[in-house]
This record gives structure tokens, sequence and C-alpha cells, in this order.
């Protein structure tokens, strides 16, 4: 007996995230993911009339093929992928993982080489611009500890979270994308040394409701590339290629990071990422979170930059759809929960305060707290 919780994400997915229309084909990555709910999805993918593909990964298979990969299979097996994705119209990618921390150790060189030579080309140049996708995590007893809640809590916490009313969300963001799009200064204070300021004048603004992640809930731009000048001090522990980080503090001038130091995770390794090109030190992201469920990080990226009260500041790549011309092999999403009970803060747009310690204040924009959202 099929879990009905994995129909009605199938459902989601299906009709909401990718609008599969007949004749589409769509790729279907599981990595670590039960076949019951990689079935599910496929049966729901024919039954909206489209042509379904899978492909199984395994994150351990992984570690496996890149630890020891040569420039030459690095290359061979993008082109190979590339080539498949060209073909589609579609993709989700389900992500699950008994590890999360199954990457780490490998040598940074071959992790560069693969973002280079495959992550880059084949996901954010082909895939992420020239298909409809949708990527999401798939709840395993590695991401309960994560999120310190036994599995079965965990999982149901995962599909409350993941299968909300993105319509009623869509709504409640439309005041936000509008005000962001008339925007020119941000200002920026919060918790520690926190205190930045840049422009975000005649950049795209793109609301995401859960068309491209599940679960969503964000609205995001870039940051004009050499107006970011001040501290973000991020209070949100994160995970880099398996290593893992905590307190990263990063200091702007002219939208450059001209220093970078944490508490938690080593300062040398931090500051290689950020040497890996020269846009690994410009911002290509800034980003508004607002998912009403989720309140607390958990070291997993899709769930902890859709934090209510957060915002993330993205060091590396800007998306093309809200591009600020910064290029580079990384797109670091690094996060700062403004709430009360982490320490406060404010966003401020051409001087207003739109939001403090985590609340929208302006009426405008009351439909995107919590209590509205989940009501």
């Amino acid at each position: 007996m099929i879990d009905p919780r994995f129909e009605r994400l199938a459902k989601l997915l299906i009709e909401h995230s990718t609008s599969i229309q007949p004749g589409e084909h769509l790729l279907i990555e599981a990595f670590d993911v039960p076949d019951a709910a990689i079935a599910t999805l496929v049966k729901a993918c024919r039954k909206a009339g489209g042509h379904p593909h899978v492909a199984l990964r395994s994150t351990r298979l992984m570690r496996e093929l890149v630890q020891d990969a040569t420039e030459e299979q690095i290359k061979a097996w993008a082109f190979c992928d590339i080539e498949r994705m060209k073909k589609m119209q579609a993709y989700i990618g389900l992500r699950g993982s008994q590890n999360v921390s199954e990457m780490a150790g490998l040598p940074e060189e071959t992790m560069k080489m693969y973002g280079k030579h495959y992550m880059n080309p084949v996901h954010i140049d082909q895939r992420v611009n020239h298909t409809k996708w949708c990527a999401l995590r798939w709840p395993t007893a590695s991401m309960a500890q994560l999120a310190q809640m036994n599995t079965e809590r965990f999982e149901q916490f995962y599909f409350d979270v993941c299968t909300l009313d993105y319509e009623k969300m869509a709504r409640a963001v439309a005041p936000l994308a509008e005000r962001m799009r008339k925007t020119d200064r941000v200002h920026i204070k919060g918790p520690g040394e926190t205190d930045l300021t840049y422009s975000i004048k005649n950049i795209p603004v793109i609301p995401c409701t859960g068309s491209h992640n599940i679960p969503d809930g964000e609205c995001f731009t870039a940051p004009v590339k050499e107006s970011v000048n001040g501290v973000m001090q991020y209070n949100t522990p994160t995970i880099y290629e398996g290593e893992s980080f905590e307190n990263i503090r990063l200091e702007f001038k002219d939208g450059r990071i001209v220093k970078a130091t944490c508490e938690g995770g080593d300062n040398d390794t931090l500051n290689s990422i950020f040497d890996t090109d020269a846009g690994a030190r410009y911002v290509g992201e800034f980003a508004i979170g607002f998912n009403p469920y989720i309140m607390k990080p958990m070291k997993d990226i899709l769930f902890d930059e859709k934090i209510a009260g957060s915002l993330h500041f993205t060091p590396g790549q800007a998306y093309e759809d809200a591009d600020n011309g910064n290029r580079s092999d990384i797109h670091w999403d690094l996060v700062l929960i403004q709430r009360e009970d982490y320490g406060g803060g404010t966003i401020s747009f051409d001087g207003e305060v739109i939001r403090r310690d985590g609340v929208f204040i302006v009426d405008d924009l009351a439909a995107l707290n919590p209590e509205s959202l989940k009501g």
C-alpha cells in the first residue's frame, strides 16, 4: 500500500512545482530514496501525460566516483548528463542521504574540479536555465538527527512543511516582490557585528512558492555586485561539501569579501572556498525566508534558507533570472536568522524598516508572518 503522503507530495510536484504538460519529458534524479516514492512520482507524471525518466543515485557511490576521478572522467560524465538534460523539459531532484557528511575529507582540488566540470555545466548552466526544475530533500534518520527529532516525528514534520498551501503563499509574497522591485538601498542589522548596506536597484526579483524547491518560502534577488559594504555575521551552522562551519563572519568592501572568519570550523578551509575563483568573494543572491513551519536550523540548506524570520546572503554564482553579473563555481547559501530568539535584527528598504526581529511590521507584508501563512 502506497503511503498517502507520497501521493500528496507527488501531486504537488507534478501539478504545481513542475506543471508537467502532455508530451513533456521529466527526469527524476533520486538519491537514496525509497522505490515506492519514485514509483508514485512516475505514475503521477504519466497521469499528467508526461514521459518520466529515472536516474538512481547513491551518495556513497557518488563519493567513490568523485574521490579518485580524473578531469577526463568528469568531463565525459558531464557530457553524457548534459545531453540527457537537453532532452528534458522538467527535472525533479529527490535527495535523501544516510550521511550528510559523506563527501567530507575529499581533496579540495578534487571537489573544485567536480564543481567546475560537472555540477556547474550540468546543473547550474543547463538544468537551472533550461528546464522547469524542483529540488527537494527526502526524510531520513540522518536528517532527523540534525533536526533533533525522532524519525517518525521528523517524517511528519517533513510532509507538513512540504505540502503546505503554496498558492496562498504566492498571494502573500506578491507585495514583498513589488517592494523589492522598487527598492534601491537595503540595510541589514543583526546580532554580533552585522551591519551591512547594498543596492538591489534594477535587479530582477523572484518569489519562490513551491516551483523550484520543496519546501519553499523565499523571495530572492541579488545585490548590485560592487555595492556591498559592512559586516555580515551569520548565526546558522552550515555544511559545505561535507565540512561543517559555524558563526561565519564576512567583511565586505565595495562588494568583495575582504575578511572571512568562523568560530566553528577551519578558517583556512573557509578562505580556500572563497578563493575558488574571483567571483567566490562576491555575492550572487540576497533572499528573505518566510516558511511558517521551519523555525530552527538543521544544517540542510533547502530547509534552513526558508526559516521564518531569516535571510540568506550568498557568496558566488548569481542566478540568470536575477543576475548581477557575478560568475563563480560556488553558490553558498549562508543564513542569518533575525528573530528575537536568535538575537533580533532589522531589514530596511530605502530607510524604512520592513521587518523587525523576524516579523514583518508593514501592513502589506503582514500576510507573510507565520500566524497568517499557517492559518
